[in-house]
């Protein structure tokens, strides 16, 4: 006698769970532009690389002689696998089955994606189309009702892996309650333009609750959540959102306790970009490109920013220095001068503790003429978020290298700062409590009123007091490490890199940050 029924009822089960919820469920979903959950996957990891947990994880039903007559798999397909070599655990909502809304067997799964993270240390990989809970109970409702007592909360697990592994998650069609605060607790979140909407709860309950008639679009769609972080980065399909998550995690290490791994470069240590001479104007009112500035300092290619559309008087990105992740923040004059308002505050602070829990030494490239002012700014409260930011700054532990490229004044001007940093200047740098423009107007506000050719005075002062915010003198007295020639910014750069790479090995291991505005 053998176990060869069972053995065939298992592959039965498996071929089951392939094919989801049914040839017409998949067909629906390919008619409207998305992927399956196991489609997905295949498009996320190595090829033929994906170990699923719960292969038969589901509902089956057999008759009085225990024969296999049916079977419903979970909703939610998870397990590990690779990306570029490196182990991670996947996970998503089949929305062929309900949805993606769980089923029992789902729901179990799903919570234990996060599990599967922390137990083997791995980066988390999540794929999201589904909503929440039901009030539709459906077929077997009776029995226990709610979680144990002994039970940890739900959202315990969630919160925990991101202060151990790498979170990343897409949304790649609708997204609402429980699945979209797992989109939003991630270190990396990217949507779809056309296919995705991130919900709290979707147009019919709006529509009940506050008799407001809405599209999932206009509520939660890429042009909603792009503006408020989020949603990190927008996808044009699901392979560039595929693409982007493997790129976040390529900077990153596996877990807390590794530091990134430094991949060869063949972009010379020594490179100096002649055009790095003359991109910033000596006419100091005239604006020039940030973004293109950092990329002829970094290694060729390596550049990947995130939340561009938020808050984008700053910009912060991955890149590497002779093979060295590093996170790059720098101030974009193109919007508000470059100044610093509450939502840029609050995407540095987050990228700042992002690079200090996985262990990324930070590059400043300074162009800050403080916080931003006015009333909306007021209302805003850019203070306090902005003042957070400066709080993370000073407080980080990792190691820092900032470079003045133009402006630095204000209290906003600390948060491109961090103790122990290595501080260099370009000749174009100018320093002080407060931009010209704003001091002269206040400190000679009734000289200039009483003038006979008001605006030639202010010119007058304004150039005057330029010339004392000028870097010479400070790197005469030491104030800063060093004035350099721009184009010496990348070898002086590499050099650091590795002067601080002993330091990186001694701050592995979680973080913890405490108390900020």
């Amino acid at each position: 006698m053998s176990w060869e029924k069972e053995a065939q009822d298992i592959t039965q089960m498996r071929n089951a769970a392939q094919e989801q919820g049914g040839a017409e469920a998949v067909a629906t979903q390919h008619a409207k532009g998305r992927l399956t959950i196991r489609e997905r996957i295949d498009g996320v990891l190595d090829a033929d690389s994906f170990q699923e947990h719960g292969r038969i994880a589901g509902a089956s039903e057999r008759d009085d002689a225990g024969n296999l007559t049916s079977f419903s798999p979970a909703n939610y397909i998870t397990g590990l696998g690779t990306i570029d070599g490196r182990r991670v655990a996947v996970g998503g909502e089949d929305f062929t089955l309900k949805g993606g809304s769980p089923n029992a067997a789902g729901l179990r799964k799903s919570v234990y994606a996060e599990e599967l993270a922390s137990q083997y240390r791995v980066p988390l990989v999540r794929m999201l189309e589904g909503g929440g809970g039901s009030v539709s109970k459906g077929k077997g409702s009776s029995g226990p009702v709610g979680s144990p007592v002994f039970e940890k909360p739900r959202f315990h697990s969630i919160a925990k892996v991101m202060g151990e592994v790498p979170v990343v998650s897409a949304a790649l069609g609708p997204v609402a309650g429980f699945p979209a605060a797992r989109f939003a607790a991630s270190h990396f979140s990217v949507m779809t333009r056309e296919t995705a909407q991130i919900l709290i709860a979707g147009p019919a309950l709006v529509a009940r609750a506050l008799d407001i008639s809405m599209t999932k679009e206009e509520l939660g769609g890429a042009q909603i959540h792009s503006r408020n972080a989020v949603a990190a980065n927008i996808a044009k399909t699901e392979t560039d959102a595929f693409n982007q998550m493997q790129t976040f995690l390529s900077y990153l290490p596996n877990n807390v306790w590794e530091l990134s791994k430094r991949r060869p470069t063949t972009d010379p240590v020594d490179r100096k970009a002649e055009e790095l001479l003359s991109i910033v104007p000596k006419n100091r009112r005239l604006p020039f490109d940030m973004r293109k500035l950092i990329k002829l300092v970094i290694d060729d290619g390596s550049y990947f920013e995130m939340g561009k559309a938020y808050g984008p008087s700053l910009l912060t990105a991955f890149a590497r220095l002779n093979g060295r992740s590093v996170g790059v923040i720098g101030n974009d004059c193109r919007f508000y001068a470059g100044a610093m308002g509450a939502n840029a505050a609050q995407k540095v602070r987050r990228f700042i503790e992002l690079c200090d829990t996985f262990h990324i030494p930070i590059v400043n490239f300074t162009d800050e003429p403080g916080f931003m002012i006015g009333p909306d700014s007021e209302k805003d409260g850019t203070i306090k978020y902005g003042t957070s930011a400066v709080a993370a700054a000073v407080m980080s532990v990792v190691p820092w290298a900032t470079v003045i490229i133009k402006k630095t004044f204000g209290v906003a001007a600390a948060a491109h700062f961090s103790d122990e940093g290595y501080v260099l200047a370009w000749p174009s740098a100018e320093m002080g409590a407060l931009p010209v423009e704003g001091g002269v107007a206040v400190a000679f506000r009734r000289q200039i009123e009483a003038a006979e050719k008001p605006d030639e005075l202010r010119a007058e002062l304004e150039d005057q007091l330029a010339a004392q915010q000028s870097p010479f003198p400070r790197a005469e007295s030491f104030n800063i490490h060093d004035i350099i020639d721009p184009r010496e910014t990348r070898p002086a750069l590499c050099q650091w890199i590795e002067w601080i790479e002993p330091k990186l090995e001694s701050l592995k291991g979680p973080v913890t940050f405490g108390f900020r505005p």
